[in-house]
């Protein structure tokens, strides 16, 4: 499950937060977001209700887990909880023999699109603990804002999932633009900081502290 390649610094055309970014958000808030949910999410979360139906102990949430790695990881660190792995790549989830398993440990890995997972989740009123959010796609080019995750409608929607929140990034412009799109929606003040893992949670921060990279994190707490 391991990624063990030397891994360049993200590059972009982007020198700051995006100019666009709050004229983005501003028309998602506006304008509702009516996309049809795709089968194999809502067939995915259909699976978890079920299972989350006899589960008692604290929900948390690890979006975007590749191989589930971190998952496990969550997972072995808070055993008095259930946390719930979800990534759109069947290949990586594939790559861990928990993943499709009716299994005893306190986790569950699913495959679905994330935004989806979000929208359904939101809608279902559906509380974790945590919210974890570890190395998403930078999609770095400037003319690929709408593709990150504070750049796309579902935003609003994740929000609303957990009162504590956590992103890590080798890309520090990334998690600037997340705080300052939280402060858009909520009007908090965030800060961006440096950290070095004690034991990296997840292949990814595993190759990127390996390959020297600067690692930022961005820790939100919301009402």
């Amino acid at each position: 499950m391991g990624i063990t390649t030397k891994s360049r610094p993200v590059r972009s055309n982007q020198t700051g937060i995006h100019e666009d970014l709050f004229n983005i958000l501003q028309k998602h808030r506006e304008k509702p977001y009516l996309k049809p949910v795709s089968r194999h999410t809502r067939e995915a979360f259909e699976y978890a209700r079920q299972r989350l139906t006899s589960i008692s102990a604290p929900l948390i949430l690890d979006s975007g887990c590749g191989t589930g790695e971190s998952t496990l990881a969550l997972a072995e660190r808070h055993p008095d909880a259930f946390v719930l792995g979800v990534d759109k790549s069947l290949a990586r989830l594939q790559k861990n023999p928990l993943f499709a398993t009716e299994h005893n440990r306190n986790l569950l890995l699913l495959r679905a699109d994330l935004f989806d997972f979000w929208r359904l989740a939101a809608r279902e009123g559906w509380r974790f603990e945590r919210h974890y959010i570890f190395y998403p796609n930078p999609w770095p080019k400037k003319r690929h804002l709408k593709r990150r995750i504070h750049g796309h409608p579902a935003f609003f929607d994740m929000l609303r999932l957990s009162p504590y929140l956590e992103l890590r990034s080798n890309w520090r412009i990334y998690l600037e633009e997340f705080a300052a799109a939280v402060a858009f929606v909520t009007g908090r003040s965030l800060e961006v900081e440096t950290f070095a893992p004690d034991t990296p949670i997840s292949a990814f921060e595993r190759k990127y502290w390996l390959s020297g990279h600067e690692l930022y994190r961005l820790r939100i707490r919301l009402s």
